[in-house]
């Protein structure tokens, strides 16, 4: 499976600092090429979110590299990635409250994570980021937002407390679409318009991808979004 990518991330036209982080690697190994997106968007309002975003997409980034690869050669089970994964933000969040509680502040970050290998695709997360999947004419939400009332988290990586990802689990198919993006991505576009625009079947290269991106968040900083706006999305073909 090959895969094209593009990437979005902007501080909006109000926010004072992009307190989001965005991931997006591939590797191409003996068992086929092999990738990570993922979109942590610091909590707004909460002292130095850009760290904890920054540092949750470097702990993945380096688990990327050294725990999932040699998982992937030694053919190991899915369940064994996931627990894997679910240690990992257990110390994550540890790490993230012991800084905060030096630095007399609070601070957490959201996580939706895109994992796609040979023929399996592994979603995590936690917070209100999202991960949409796109096919046949279709777009399906592959994540819960964790918020209550007006919008408060109630689940992220960071000092509130220690909670287990979400978790999906697919097959990848042939000429189907993966967007991950913040909040500030998704509030103020319906679903069906995200669909229309990052319909797979309309994109036939990387540039154009990047393009549909920029558009779908000119429009949402038109419709007054004041956070920041970032995503990530990749078509998959043979």
């Amino acid at each position: 499976m090959e895969y094209q990518t593009g990437v979005y991330w902007c501080r909006g036209r109000v926010a004072k600092r992009n307190q989001d982080a965005l991931l997006l690697q591939q590797v191409l190994t003996r068992r086929g090429r092999v990738l990570m997106a993922a979109v942590c968007d610091g909590m707004g309002g909460v002292s130095q979110g850009e760290i904890a975003g920054g540092y949750v997409a470097e702990r993945l980034q380096e688990w990327f590299y050294t725990e999932f690869l040699w998982m992937l050669c030694k053919k190991k089970r899915i369940w064994v990635i996931r627990r894997s994964l679910d240690r990992l933000v257990y110390h994550m969040q540890q790490q993230i409250r012991r800084y905060a509680g030096e630095e007399g502040i609070s601070l957490g970050t959201t996580m939706t994570v895109l994992l796609l290998w040979e023929n399996a695709w592994l979603v995590w997360h936690l917070g209100d980021s999202r991960a949409y999947r796109l096919r046949c004419g279709r777009i399906q939400q592959l994540t819960t937002d964790h918020v209550q009332g007006t919008g408060k988290l109630t689940k992220c990586v960071g000092s509130f407390g220690s909670f287990v990802p979400e978790h999906a689990v697919g097959v990848p198919r042939d000429g189907e679409g993966f967007l991950l993006c913040s909040d500030g991505y998704w509030r103020r576009m319906a679903q069906q318009e995200i669909k229309d625009v990052l319909a797979p079947a309309q994109l036939k290269e990387e540039a154009q991808i990047e393009r549909r991106l920029k558009e779908i968040g000119e429009a949402c900083m038109r419709r007054g979004e004041r956070d920041n706006l970032s995503a990530v999305y990749l078509k998959l073909h043979k």
